[in-house]
């Protein structure tokens, strides 16, 4: 099973606040737990939505909305990509992680689509 573990992101994050060193280290030191299990299949972390952009549709029409972007919880500031025998195991391995930020925080985890899912 393939799941995209969101870090939502906070004040800080939005403001572009990185990671103490030792954040930094504590999450290297997870991601290696990570590959060693074999569950890791990609991870970044993002900059702020003030950085970014959205593409709104419309029908065909199409417009560009720039960021930063209200409602701080609802956005991403990192992810993992995760192979998982099931949600248990992903929720498990969240349990496991260092909190991504410098006050409270929430990681969401969201199973992908599989082919399987479609027959």
């Amino acid at each position: 099973m393939r799941v995209m573990v969101f870090v939502k992101a906070t004040e800080d994050s939005e403001k572009g606040t990185l990671p103490s060193a030792e954040l930094f280290e504590a999450m290297g030191k997870y991601n290696e737990e990570l590959i060693k299990a074999g569950i890791l299949r990609s991870a970044d972390g993002l900059k702020p939505s003030s950085a970014g952009k959205r593409v709104a549709f419309d029908g065909p029409s199409r417009s560009v909305i720039d960021g930063p972007f209200t409602e701080t919880r609802e956005l991403v500031a990192g992810y993992w990509l995760w192979e998982v025998k099931d949600m248990d195991e992903a929720v498990a391995w969240v349990k496991r992680c260092p909190n991504p930020m410098l006050g409270p925080s929430e990681i969401e985890i969201r199973p992908l689509y599989e082919m399987s899912d479609f027959q």
